[in-house]
């Protein structure tokens, strides 16, 4: 199974030299580690497990589709000219700070897989050439991954430890906050050094008269659909129910909202602007392809495999914050999720709340995924909508993530043993 699933690994990582779809790579690689999961039994029977990774996938898969929608349809309506007409500055350095700080505020109050959809919408709006587009995107994984990190709604492995009980709300925020902003600072700081020059900005589609939406129109969709992304984390607080039937429901209301606002307008017209006719212009081969490298990791994890790395770590690595750089490292190719899940499996009984290894985790299993641009669901959403290519991301935009996920470790380590515990 980790044979097969290195090779798979290798044919989505190549994915253009080898002119093969990553989406087509990652679903033969689910089935096939699912096959040989189950011939490893005698009985050869459907494994019960399989429908529980399948729920918690579908949780994440129905949340990226319905934000992905609602995004799309306040797209259509020309919504984001309302915060990209305030952004002013072509200056690339200006430009990269101001979308990085707004990308690691919001993803601390929605979370990371939201925010790097909004962002990379209005990063459309901002920025012409697809390659210079390519890379403020990457920034935009690092920076909604780091603010993610510190939030205990940011990031879902944050959520899972957060209601697991090994942290608390204002713990995390406090010992976390620090490393997460030194995490996005640093590489920041670095490229303001060497780059240089001014972006360009994309040419406005001229639209007919007839078909734009009016500034009523605009400012109600616009207002109503980031104001119901915002509500999401609310919506899981009154009702305890997952953040997918939070986005359902802004899905829903908007929805509605369109549909009763454009009843009037020509059937040319209303597929532009209404769901129906959005959702259609969703990704869905980037869903599909979140769903094969999901499932084949979970088809790891149900072997035992991340259990047994995890039980090695412990055993040949030993110290804590060692082992959770590497458990942060490792995050950037296999989920962060199972790896989280299995740490917490294996350290329930021994670390209380809010020690110091599950404060680390949170950054760290937060903060590595942006190493890879598939090692985090930020990052696997905007390789989706902007069709970045995995080796680009790993010549261009890896190493400051590396550079600010090791910036952070090294802050946290430092905060920990020279403030915290004095």
């Amino acid at each position: 199974m980790i044979i097969v699933f290195v090779l798979g690994y290798a044919a989505i990582t190549l994915e253009h030299p080898l002119r093969v779809n990553k989406s087509a790579s990652a679903l033969l690689l689910a089935v096939v580690m699912w096959v040989l999961y189950v011939f490893s039994f005698p009985s050869n029977e459907s494994p019960p497990e399989l429908l529980e990774h399948l729920g918690e996938i579908s949780e994440i898969i129905f949340f990226l589709l319905g934000a992905m929608t609602v995004v799309e349809l306040i797209d259509s309506h020309e919504g984001f000219r309302i915060i990209t007409d305030k952004i002013k500055t072509t200056n690339k350095v200006k430009l990269l700070w101001v979308i990085s700080f707004i990308s690691f505020i919001l993803s601390a109050v929605l979370d990371n897989l939201t925010t790097a959809i909004v962002m990379v919408a209005l990063l459309r709006k901002l920025i012409g050439d697809k390659k210079e587009r390519w890379f403020f995107a990457g920034m935009v994984i690092i920076a909604a991954n780091s603010g993610g990190a510190f939030s205990p709604i940011g990031d879902v492995t944050t959520i899972m430890l957060w209601i697991g009980g090994h942290v608390t709300t204002m713990n995390i925020i406090i010992k976390t906050f620090i490393p997460s902003i030194v995490s996005i600072v640093i590489p920041l700081a670095l490229l303001s050094i060497s780059m240089k020059g001014n972006i360009q900005r994309p040419s406005r589609i001229i639209h007919d008269h007839k078909t734009m939406t009016t500034t009523i129109e605009r400012n109600i969709v616009f207002f109503l659909g980031t104001g119901m992304l915002l509500f999401i984390p609310v919506f899981k607080t009154l009702t305890n129910l997952p953040p997918y039937m939070g986005i359902l429901f802004a899905l829903g209301i908007l929805w509605l909202v369109t549909e009763i606002m454009h009843k009037s307008k020509n059937d040319d017209y209303r597929p532009r602007v209404t769901v129906a006719g959005v959702i259609r212009r969703v990704d869905t081969p980037s869903m599909l392809f979140f769903l094969g490298i999901l499932l084949a990791v979970a088809a790891l994890q149900s072997a035992g495999h991340l259990e047994l790395l995890a039980i090695t770590l412990d055993k040949y690595v030993g110290n804590l914050y060692a082992i959770n750089i590497i458990i942060g490292l490792l995050s950037a190719i296999v989920d962060n999720v199972p790896l989280v899940a299995g740490a917490m499996g294996m350290y329930q009984n021994t670390f209380p709340t809010d020690h110091y290894f599950w404060e680390m985790l949170a950054y760290c299993a937060g903060t590595g995924g942006s190493i890879l641009i598939i090692g985090s669901a930020a990052g696997v959403a905007v390789m989706g909508m902007e069709k970045i290519e995995f080796i680009w991301y790993l010549k261009k935009v890896a190493v400051w993530a590396l550079i600010g996920y090791l910036s952070g470790s090294a802050a946290y380590w430092a905060m920990n043993v020279f403030v915290f515990s004095a």
